[in-house]
Parts: C-alpha cells; sequence; structure tokens
C-alpha cells in the first residue's frame, strides 16, 4: 500500500519536489516545491547545459525542502517517482540519476514517469474526484496534443500539431514583439491591454484534429514588419494573435467532445497557466461540458503531477529498477498511436 510518494522533477529548467499523502479522496498534496532558472531569460531560451548544471546545483536542497514542508523525512516515504523523459537528456539526468541513488540507498519502491502524462493528472491534484472518460488537451512549449482518455493509463492520440507547437508560437511572437522569455505570460498580460484588430488565420480551423501554429506565426511576422508604428499597433497584434490561438483551440476541443460524446475536457500544460484562456473555454464551452483546469503551479512543470501519475501505477504494482535510464523520447505508455481513420477528415 502506498502513502506517501516523493516526486521529483528536472525534465527542463525547473527543479521541483513534491511529496504526496494519502487522504480519503485519493493522493493529497503536502508541499510543492518549484525553483525556477531565471538565467535562461538573458538567452531567450532554454540553454540545456545551463540548466543541467543548475539542476545538479539545487536539486538535493529543493527535495529537503518539499520534506521538510511535508512535515515528514525521508523514512516516512514509500516510493520515489521522477520524471523520466521526455525532456531535455542533461536535465532529466540529473533527476533521474538523484532519484534512482535514494532508491538504492534507502531500499524504497521507485517509478520512471512520463512527463506528459503527468500533465494529464495535474487537474487531479485540486480535484481528486476528476476521472475518465474525458477529452485531454495538452498545450507546452514542446508539445501540442489531442487525446481521447477512455481510462487511466489508456490515451488515444486524436491530433497533435504538424509544425510549432502553441507555446514555441507564443514564444516566438514574444520575440517578434519585442518581450520577454518565456513569452506565453508577456503576451497574455499585452493582448488584455489591445483589441482584436488584425485578421489573422485560423490554421486548419475547419477540419481533423491536428494542429498548425507555424502560418500563424509568418502572419505575425508580416504584420509586425507593415507596420508603421509598432509601439501603437503591438498590444492590438498580441490580443489578434492570441484569439486566433483561442478559437482554433476551442473549435478542436468541441470537434473532440462532438465525436467521442464525453462530458467532460482536461486542459494542461505550460500554456494552461493562461488564465485568460481558461476563462475564454469556460464560456465558450462551459455549457455543454465540464472544462478542469489545474491552477498554474499544477500546469507547469512540477513535481506534484509526476508524483500524482507515479502514484497511479504504483498503485497498479508497477515500478522502476535501478537501471531506469532518461529518455529524451520517451515513448509514452499506454499511448495508441493511431488515431481512429475516420478522425483524420471530421469537419463540423
Amino acid at each position: 500500500m502506498i502513502d506517501v510518494v516523493l516526486g521529483i522533477e528536472t525534465s527542463c529548467d525547473e527543479t521541483s519536489a513534491a511529496v504526496l499523502v494519502r487522504e480519503p479522496r485519493g493522493p493529497s498534496l503536502a508541499s510543492l516545491v518549484i525553483l525556477s532558472q531565471d538565467i535562461h531569460a538573458v538567452f531567450g531560451g532554454v540553454v540545456p547545459e545551463l540548466a543541467s548544471r543548475a539542476h545538479i546545483r539545487t536539486v538535493v536542497p529543493v527535495v529537503t525542502r518539499a520534506l521538510t514542508e511535508a512535515g515528514i523525512t525521508l523514512n516516512s516515504v514509500d516510493a520515489l517517482a521522477v520524471t523520466a523523459g521526455p525532456g531535455l537528456i542533461g536535465s532529466l539526468l540529473v533527476g533521474v540519476s538523484y532519484a534512482k541513488a535514494l532508491a538504492a540507498a534507502t531500499g524504497k519502491r521507485l517509478i520512471g514517469v512520463h512527463h506528459l502524462e503527468g500533465h494529464v493528472f495535474a487537474a487531479t491534484l485540486e480535484d481528486p474526484d476528476l476521472e475518465p472518460p474525458f477529452v485531454a488537451l495538452i498545450i507546452s512549449g514542446g508539445h501540442t496534443l489531442l487525446l481521447d482518455v477512455p481510462t487511466w493509463g489508456r490515451y488515444c492520440l486524436l491530433g497533435r500539431t504538424r509544425d510549432d507547437a502553441a507555446g514555441e508560437a507564443y514564444d516566438k511572437v514574444a520575440a517578434l514583439l519585442g518581450l520577454g522569455y518565456p513569452g506565453g505570460p508577456e503576451v497574455e498580460k499585452l493582448a488584455a491591454s489591445g483589441q482584436e484588430r488584425l485578421t489573422l488565420p485560423r490554421p486548419m480551423i475547419m477540419s481533423g484534429f491536428d494542429f498548425s501554429f507555424s502560418g500563424l506565426k509568418t502572419a505575425v511576422l508580416h504584420a509586425v514588419r507593415d507596420s508603421d508604428d509598432l509601439e501603437r499597433d503591438r498590444a492590438d497584434l498580441a490580443a489578434s494573435f492570441q484569439a486566433a490561438v483561442f478559437d482554433v483551440i476551442a473549435a478542436k476541443l468541441e470537434r473532440a467532445l462532438k465525436f467521442t460524446g464525453y462530458p467532460t475536457i482536461v486542459v494542461g500544460g505550460g500554456v494552461a497557466c493562461n488564465r485568460t484562456l481558461a476563462g475564454f473555454l469556460q464560456t465558450r464551452i462551459g455549457g455543454r461540458a465540464r472544462v478542469a483546469i489545474a491552477p498554474p503551479r499544477f500546469n507547469a512543470d512540477n513535481a506534484a503531477m509526476i508524483a500524482r501519475a507515479g502514484w497511479f501505477h504504483l498503485e497498479q504494482g508497477r515500478t522502476s529498477d535501478l537501471h531506469l535510464e532518461a529518455e529524451p523520447r520517451l515513448p509514452w505508455p499506454g499511448l495508441e498511436s493511431k488515431p481512429n481513420p475516420s478522425t483524420t477528415h471530421l469537419t463540423n
């Protein structure tokens, strides 16, 4: 029986540790520590070597603080859950190596967790009663995936981005507008003071479940170049870009709800930290389906979601041995890679 799980997340540029404990309604968060690496803002993106070196310095104090805030010692932990991939290989190696060392030294159970599966479980940290079936959308800097989730541990890929991920498009548009990194929060903030004055494309909005954001990004590039006063137009460009992204996301979710007949959608990943998006989806879809979006601290890369996904697998009797490896392109266990052929050209 699992009563306490320590989660460790080092897939990119956040060093995070969390402790989950058993409660009557399910695993409950006892502590969560997230240490972000601000140095990458200087370079306009994550520098892998700097990220891995920072994880080496911070993983021990971050785990120690998580245990302290939970009011427990390592002796009270039943199992360790660690992100095994996907992610930056150097960053992943720090977390995996540290977790394996702890498991070897203490004899505790170990489970490697797929980072994206953690994002699916993130919403349950605030709502432990959330259960499949549901449609899940994972939107982050590196991924945009639309999933049919009939039950925990089984995921059918409905659609994915054919080029840029949604978060990547946000970062690139932020750079075009002269904003900082990461771009998502900057674009959201600027868009709040602008108006949707420009008509930008909604790529692939009328068909299928796949996404494409490269054309939208290019349209913003041309709009920036055509502007005779970028300072005047910057907020309106941000608002117009964000409106286009929201429209595409909502259209795909509506199509997936219609196709599956499910009553719930779950949205996770870094772009789901955008509270304007959360409000938009509640307004547009909330009357027809439940919209479950975790608070920003659970949608950013964090160890609580890793611990929660690991808890599920541990309860299924799964563990990893000390040969667990960090895999930057780790296959998603339980993911059915081929969507139903009938969905390929599904339209409204």
